[in-house]
């Protein structure tokens, strides 16, 4: 294989375009660069004592971590859908999800528009087949 053919199957080209998926944010270089501070944070409440402290304070927290005004907004809010558009991935914001009482159907209720219970109907009619 040339080395062309290998740069475009493991996507190096810098000329690869970007693959889009309607109504997705896409998680890549650019959102984890985007995001880092948010994530970072996130990461962070893997131990008990950065969640309390995070509650106590929640701006002297986001500060610690130079969220950016969208990031910090986007918190302020609890609005996990700009959070994952300033850059936030998924998997370090269901820790801070969990510290705001959202559980995994809040968040995909909010990722779809629809109602939480509308949205778990939505589950158990796609489960039901």
């Amino acid at each position: 294989m040339n080395a062309t053919a290998v740069a475009m199957r493991t996507g190096s080209t810098k000329t690869r375009a970007k693959r889009r998926i309607d109504g997705t944010s896409l998680f890549d270089g650019d959102a984890a660069s985007k995001g880092y501070a948010l994530n970072a944070m996130c990461f962070s409440f893997n131990d008990a004592a950065n969640r309390a402290a995070f509650v106590a304070d929640e701006d002297a927290y986001c500060a610690h971590f130079g969220l950016s005004p969208l990031q910090r907004a986007a918190v302020a809010d609890r609005n996990v859908l700009a959070m994952i558009e300033a850059g936030g991935n998924i998997y370090y914001l269901a820790k801070l999800a969990g510290i705001f009482g959202l559980s995994v159907q809040d968040v995909g209720a909010q990722q779809t528009g629809m109602g939480v219970a509308a949205f778990k109907q939505m589950l158990l009619d796609q489960a039901e087949g």
